[in-house]
């Protein structure tokens, strides 16, 4: 019999991780509560606090990227304006 690995959603897990955090009960007692090893959610614990102080060092990497991504749209978007301007200007005898 083949049997799967559970997979949590980030929501779940950054909701555990965020109880964790709290400390109003130990890892044994959430693990319990939410039927999860202890382990599990001392990673996710971990995960988080460290993925926290990536929020406050600028900004995400995935952001960034895609902003950097539209802005170059925009400027090819910008020079096709500029010639478009350039040729009808010349066009209309100006």
């Amino acid at each position: 019999m083949k049997t799967t690995r559970k997979r949590y959603s980030a929501q779940f897990k950054a909701k555990v991780a965020m109880e964790a955090i709290r400390g109003d009960l130990t890892l044994a007692e959430l693990a319990a509560k939410h039927g999860i090893h202890h382990t599990m959610i001392g990673t996710w614990k971990r995960q988080a606090m460290d993925g926290m102080a990536g929020l406050f060092e600028g900004g995400d990497q995935g952001s960034k990227a895609a902003s950097e991504a539209e802005i170059e749209k925009l400027h090819a978007k910008i020079g096709e304006l500029v010639v478009e301007r350039d040729f009808l200007a010349k066009a209309s005898g100006r």
